[in-house]
């Protein structure tokens, strides 16, 4: 049924979950898994004195911390005889959402799923903090599966 599964990973226990759900999936279908991390290099206005050290070297951490992340969950993959690929999605602009980067992504590479977790948030601090899952189906053009967190 699903040939090409997307899976954003970010390291936590719910998109770990999220990916033994898409693993499990991409072998049961015989389906290519694409697995992919949205690294944030957002512009941060605060005072240079206030940095641990300059923007360059925090934009190489950021990539070295995604970069880890997916080479992580490609191994998880592995284990669970599937083969997977990964991509780092870099935002760096301020009116640039995960859940956008996400969506094209998976127009990009004509994923006929995405496997996302979703950790749940309910009233004032869903409110607050908003929601990638949320904004992910509310945008997507393809069937969203939701993994909620343990």
């Amino acid at each position: 049924m699903y040939q090409r599964i997307l899976v954003p990973v970010d390291g936590s226990e719910t998109s770990k979950r999220a990916l033994q759900t898409a693993v499990a999936l991409a072998a049961e279908e015989s389906a290519k898994l694409h697995v992919v991390h949205v690294c944030e290099e957002r512009p941060v206005y605060v005072s240079m004195d206030t940095l641990p050290y300059p923007p360059a070297d925090l934009r190489e951490a950021l990539h070295k911390e995604g970069e880890q992340v997916l080479a992580e969950a490609i191994a998880s993959a592995s284990e669970g005889s599937v083969k997977a690929d990964g991509k780092l999605l870099v935002l760096d602009r301020a009116d640039q959402r995960i859940s956008d980067a996400v969506e094209q992504e998976a127009e990009a590479w004509r994923a006929d799923l995405i496997v996302v977790g979703t950790h749940g948030r309910r009233g004032f601090r869903r409110l607050l903090l908003g929601s990638v899952a949320e904004h992910l189906i509310r945008i997507a053009t393809r069937p969203v599966l939701l993994i909620r967190g343990g």
